[in-house]
Parts: C-alpha cells; sequence; structure tokens
C-alpha cells in the first residue's frame, strides 16, 4: 500500500506519511435492533480499512481508493454536491467533523479495504479513518465517544441510512478476545472476556458475489415499519407516546405487545415480533459466551438468521441459499446473515478443525446452486481483533 501512495504521491516523504486503521465488524446476535435501542453484541475483525495520508495546508482533499476507480478532488472552500460514488463518505466525514471544529487543513491520500464490500460495515470503517485523519491534521481533539457519534451521524445525517449505532460502537470499542454487549438506548457496554473453556473459533465470511448498498434496499422501510409498530402497540394500550421520530420498539413492554400485536398489520407485526425475539436472544448469547458454550451461541446465531428472513423479510435467493448451507456445513456452530442481509455476505463462528471441510461444503453447495457466482463467490478466515487506532 505504501508503494501504491508513494506512485501517487512521488513528493512526500515517507516519515511524513500518516496512518490510520478501523476494523471491519460483526454482529453474532443482535440482527436489526441497534436503531430500536436494542441490546446488541458484536466482534471486530482482524481485517479492515487503512488509510494512508498526509494533510494539505492548502486545504484540498485528494483521494484514491484501491477498491474503486477514479479519484476524489475538490478544495474544502467549494465542496462539489454529493457524490453518488465513494467520495461521499470523505465529504460525510467533513460535514460531521465541521460540528466539532473548524476544518482548515485537508487530506490527500489512499484509502484499502482488505475485504470484498457487503456486510461488515466497511462504509463505517471508512468514515471513522477519514474522520481521525481529519481531526488529527485540524487539531481537533475526539475522544471514542465522539469518535461513534461523530461517524453516526455522517451516516446517518448525510448519507441519509436510518442506522443505530452498531457498526461504529463495534469497531472503536471492541477489544481482541472479547465479545461487545452494547446497550444502544444509552451507548452503555461491557466487553466480556472469552472465557478459558471456550474452544477457539473461526470466524468465517462467505461473499455472495452480489454487492448492495442500503440506501438502494428496503432497510430505511423497515426502520420506519418498527416505529409506526411501537407508536400503535402504545397508543392501543393508551400510554403516552413520543413524536413518531423519537419512538422506538425499545420502548414497548413485551406483555404490550403481546397484548395488541394482533391488531398491527402483517409487515408490523412481523417486524415487531423480530425486535421483541432478538432483543431476547441476545441477553442467551451473552449468557451463552460468558458460560463458554459456543454450541449454545452458535444455535441463537441460526435462530437469529432464521427471524431475519421470516421476520424481518430481508435476503434473497443467493443470500437465502448460502445460508442454508452454513447450517448443514460441518463444524459451523452457528450463523446468520452479516449487515443487512439483502445481499452482501454471511458469517458463521466454526470449529477450525473443520474448517477446510465447511468451506468446501459451502462452497460446493452455493456454487452448484448458482454456478454464475464462481469467481465472484469468496469465502475469508478471520479472528477477533481490537478497535480503530492510530498506526504512525
Amino acid at each position: 500500500m505504501r508503494k501504491k501512495f508513494h506512485t501517487l504521491f512521488p513528493d512526500t516523504p515517507d516519515n511524513e506519511v500518516r496512518h490510520v486503521y478501523s476494523p471491519y465488524r460483526v454482529c453474532p446476535v443482535g440482527a436489526h435492533i441497534d436503531h430500536q435501542h436494542g441490546h446488541v453484541t458484536g466482534f471486530a475483525l482482524d481485517h479492515g480499512v487503512d488509510f494512508l495520508y498526509v494533510p494539505t495546508e492548502t486545504g484540498v482533499i485528494n483521494l484514491f481508493s484501491t477498491d474503486f476507480e477514479g479519484q476524489v478532488l475538490f478544495p474544502l472552500g467549494a465542496i462539489p454536491p454529493k457524490y453518488d460514488s465513494w467520495g461521499r463518505y470523505i465529504q460525510a466525514a467533513i460535514y460531521t467533523v465541521s460540528k466539532k471544529g473548524e476544518v482548515k487543513f485537508g487530506v490527500q491520500g489512499l484509502i484499502c479495504g482488505s475485504l470484498p464490500v457487503g456486510g461488515l460495515s466497511s462504509s463505517s470503517a471508512v468514515l471513522l479513518c477519514y474522520i481521525m485523519a481529519l481531526a488529527d491534521v485540524n487539531d481537533i481533539p475526539v475522544d471514542e465517544h465522539e469518535l461513534i457519534e461523530l461517524a453516526f451521524r455522517a451516516e446517518k445525517e448525510y448519507i441519509g441510512l436510518s442506522l443505530g449505532k452498531l457498526d461504529q460502537s463495534c469497531e472503536v470499542l471492541s477489544k481482541k478476545d472479547h465479545l461487545l454487549y452494547l446497550d444502544t438506548k444509552d451507548d452503555s457496554y461491557k466487553l466480556i472476556p472469552k472465557p478459558a473453556n471456550m474452544p477457539d473459533f473461526d470466524i468465517l465470511i462467505f461473499y455472495s458475489g452480489l454487492t448492495r448498498t442500503l440506501i438502494n434496499t428496503g432497510y430505511n422501510t423497515r426502520t420506519d415499519e418498527c416505529k409506526v409498530a411501537a407508536f400503535s402497540l402504545l397508543a392501543y394500550e393508551g400510554l403516552p407516546y413520543d413524536a413518531f421520530t423519537n419512538t422506538r420498539l425499545r420502548d414497548v413492554d413485551r406483555k404490550v405487545y403481546n397484548k395488541w400485536k394482533h391488531r398491527l398489520p402483517d409487515a408490523l407485526a412481523k417486524r415487531a415480533t423480530h425486535f421483541m425475539t432478538e432483543y431476547e436472544r441476545v441477553d442467551h448469547a451473552v449468557e451463552a459466551f460468558t458460560k463458554g458454550d459456543i454450541d449454545m451461541l452458535g444455535a441463537i446465531m441460526f435462530a437469529s438468521g432464521d427471524s431475519s428472513i421470516q421476520q424481518w423479510e430481508s435476503g434473497c435467493p443467493e443470500m437465502i441459499s448460502l445460508f442454508d448451507a452454513i447450517k448443514e456445513a460441518p463444524g459451523v456452530y452457528g450463523g446468520r446473515f452479516s449487515g443487512a442481509g439483502f445481499k452482501g455476505c454471511c458469517v458463521a463462528l466454526s470449529n477450525p478443525e473443520y474448517r477446510e471441510e465447511a468451506i468446501k461444503y459451502v462452497t460446493d453447495a452455493y456454487i452448484g446452486k448458482y454456478p454464475e457466482m464462481e469467481g465472484q463467490y469468496e469465502v475469508r478466515v478471520c479472528k477477533t481483533a481490537d478497535g480503530v487506532r492510530r498506526v504512525s
């Protein structure tokens, strides 16, 4: 990556190049409930996004990517309309960092992701890198919680995605060999160490070969359906409720849901059912991890995956086939869609002793059904890792 950087910017001394890194993340259990202020879990992965950069005192943004074509080039004094491509993420970072301090100095650099895009929160990892770099060159102090908030606001307010704080929190707060347990209502969290009696496990990433952007899926619609469901259930019970935009399913007691769920339209009932059951699954998953019971943790992951398909109604034929193959693979403890699940990838916790057998079984089953995905489908083996950091 440094060789590529110096090819692009040959006049930059190597000792002046700065380097920040953000990992990708997976959520074992806690699918689609962070935006409803639910509990979630997460691991950071030992793969992620690297950003090599130097400050530009003229205030120019000048970026290249190893993953996407083209160049992003503009002065801070004349930021162009929002890019349709990867350039919009540096614009989002400028937007949000400007709320914390004055952004006078730009950056020129090269950004590189170590895994294919889709399902591991690569967009959040990219934003975190850009935000850290802009804060660095402009001497704007940012602590961990501010970094999470800035990245969250960049994606929600500028990119336009109705997300929660799982992605940013996991990529910032995680530690190797620990499970992050996060309450997205008040941002409190625990890092639970992997117990000594828990066997080693791989985190297998199975890429379907289908890329996606959440803006073009039903992701935002489903978050709105959750709010409508919560608003309706509170109204049926005669309980006070806030404005629609501030209403979440976390505000609804399980007894109220049980009493009035039959009044909800089918789609809203499914979204509410997913939240209520996934909320419970998260706490069961944390208990299983704390005890070192990886078999139980895996079973809960599979239940989460089933609910994402049946109640959240995400997935497509290819993704569902990939998930079904993972269920039958030797040595796999559990798995589910990673990310929103409309396209992208599936994640699995697997016994390293069965690594090759598991990969071969899933690959044969998936490519056998979708031979056109050969060459686009990929499998990667990952482990848990620490969160974001300044490398140099």
